[in-house]
């Protein structure tokens, strides 16, 4: 079971692995050997509907290697404020996987996973359970859709 709840507090947190998609790709085509390829497995990181994508700390960014694609201004619960903005983020959980770009946190703050990747990787917060609920990806009712 990847994730687990604390009732008293209304969070929910899960496990997640990140890997550097450039790394894989390297990989596959045999520029770098697998043993290389850098990922990291991250626990209670809380789901967050407030963020819109995955944020990590800066010295997660830094283990995975993930090259920096732009800097933004974002909203926090301090106002306004600079953020960097990295690329090429693979993220795994519940047999499902995919490739993000990732917000860098200020130092010290604990990973988010905001509800851009929980979308497009099919997973639905229920607060009934506090936990993350597997969409299905076959059959009338995937999640999946192309209106």
């Amino acid at each position: 079971m990847y994730t687990t709840s604390d009732n008293s507090m209304g969070k929910v947190l899960t496990t997640i692995t990140v890997t550097n998609r450039i790394d894989e790709a390297n990989a596959s085509q045999g520029l770098i050997p697998v043993e290389r390829i850098r990922s990291v497995t991250l626990h209670n990181v809380l789901v967050d509907t407030g963020a819109t994508t995955l944020c990590l700390p800066a010295h997660t960014i830094a283990t995975l290697g993930l090259d920096l694609l732009k800097e933004v201004d974002v909203t926090t619960a301090t106002g306004l404020s600079k953020a960097r903005i990295f690329q090429d983020a693979k993220i795994s959980l519940y047999g499902r996987e995919g490739t993000f770009e990732c917000l860098e946190l200020p130092g010290g703050r604990d990973a988010l996973l905001g509800v851009i990747p929980l979308e497009a990787l099919g997973l639905e917060l229920d607060l009934q359970h506090q936990t993350l609920k597997v969409l299905p990806s076959e059959s009338v009712d995937t999640y999946l859709t192309i209106l």
